[in-house]
């Protein structure tokens, strides 16, 4: 069975939802950031879209809800979402549960927040207190110390600790659910020595699809840099692993930032440094699908492409010119079918290979083939 990667439009932010070949449902990041005050804001009603999705499934929670990192653009709303086993005051009938809670370590440990990312953060500290129902994604010193401090080891946590290079645990591609998810980052070292960037220190993995004994891939990133992405590039070919960077979509990092790609946006076309050219041009499969979390991307010369802030048009016109000789596609969340009525980008991962659900645009209706990759 297919599995699918449904992206959704929601401004500068993350919400991307997976749902399994055995219609188990994964979801990385929430970020409600619709103002439901406002008729012309045409980002999507996430609470009810994901409402609609876990009943088109036949599911009451979702298997494994990963926050990447406790920027708002991330988990906005989550503490009115989700049902929480820490707060008696959010458990109610209408809240959704996660089986599996997702966190870097960088969220346990973190003080002086609040809002959502103290309520995700003490649901996370909840359960792995009691040793259930939650995946810290690396083991940096600051967790041990977090442990100690309240009776417990790393040894007596580490069922629940997920460091980088290893498969998240409960997941096979020979399992009902056909999948299997490698974890890329953070890593250790990053942490060890404090919390100063939550950017670097989010959750990064490769996702591996199987169906009738053929592999998909997708890289589902957060919001790191160029210095974070090559870090992995070079840890990961250093240990024989190449082929978890191989992807046929590839959720962009930080909202098409160039940052990215290069310390330096360019003039028309952002260059990447050299171990992320590779990652992206040698290591795509053919007809590749670039996904961009993102406002539109801005025209030349606008009040938009003058804000430092992304989408950069620069990062997203290297982006559209490696997909030209493998007949690939760019899509843009706010842009797709159009930036007047954005809806949800739907992927399906199969053994045809990865292409665009036609209940968006019927002119893309099935699958398009991805079967090896364009180079190395």
């Amino acid at each position: 069975m297919p599995a699918y990667l449904t992206f959704f439009p929601l401004g500068n932010a993350d919400t991307t939802l997976i749902r399994l070949a055995n219609d188990d449902l994964v979801l990385l990041d929430y970020a409600n950031m619709r103002n439901a005050a406002d008729a012309a804001d045409k980002r999507i009603d996430l609470p009810s879209t994901l409402r609609e999705e876990l009943a088109d499934a036949g599911r009451a929670s979702f298997r494994a809800v990963a926050f990447t990192h406790l920027d708002d653009d991330h988990i906005k709303g989550a503490s009115d979402f989700f049902w929480f086993d820490h707060s008696t005051a959010r458990q109610s009938a209408n809240r959704v549960k996660i089986d599996d809670l997702w966190v870097p370590a960088a969220a346990i440990t973190e003080v002086g927040v609040d809002g959502d990312a103290w309520c995700i953060r003490q649901e996370a500290r909840y359960r792995l207190k009691q040793g259930y129902g939650v995946k810290i994604f690396s083991r940096p010193g600051n967790l041990a110390a977090f442990l100690a401090a309240n009776g417990l080891s790393v040894e007596s946590r580490r069922h629940c600790i997920v460091n980088a290079g290893e498969l998240v645990p409960g997941f096979s591609v020979n399992n009902p659910e056909s999948a299997e998810f490698f974890v890329h980052s953070p890593f250790a070292w990053r942490t060890n020595g404090g919390l100063e960037d939550r950017n670097e220190n989010s959750i990064v993995v490769q996702m591996t699809a199987r169906d009738l004994g053929i592999d998909s891939y997708a890289l589902l990133g957060a919001d790191i840099d160029h210095e974070t992405l090559s870090q992995i590039v070079k840890t990961t070919r250093q240990h024989g692993n190449e082929h978890r960077l191989h992807w046929d979509v590839l959720k962009l990092f930080h909202h098409c930032s160039y940052k990215s790609l290069s310390p330096d946006k360019g003039i028309d076309k952002t260059e990447p440094v050299e171990d992320v050219r590779w990652l992206f041009e040698d290591l795509a499969r053919e007809k590749e699908i670039i996904v961009s979390p993102s406002w539109p991307i801005p025209v030349k010369g606008s009040a938009d492409d003058l804000d430092p802030q992304p989408p950069h048009r620069q990062a997203a016109n290297y982006y559209k010119e490696i997909i030209k000789d493998s007949s690939g596609q760019f899509k843009v969340t706010m842009e797709t079918p159009s930036e007047a009525k954005p809806k949800p980008i739907k992927l399906k991962m199969s053994l045809a290979g990865v292409g665009v659900v036609s209940t968006v645009v019927p002119s893309v209706a099935g699958a398009v083939s991805s079967s090896s990759t364009r180079a190395g």
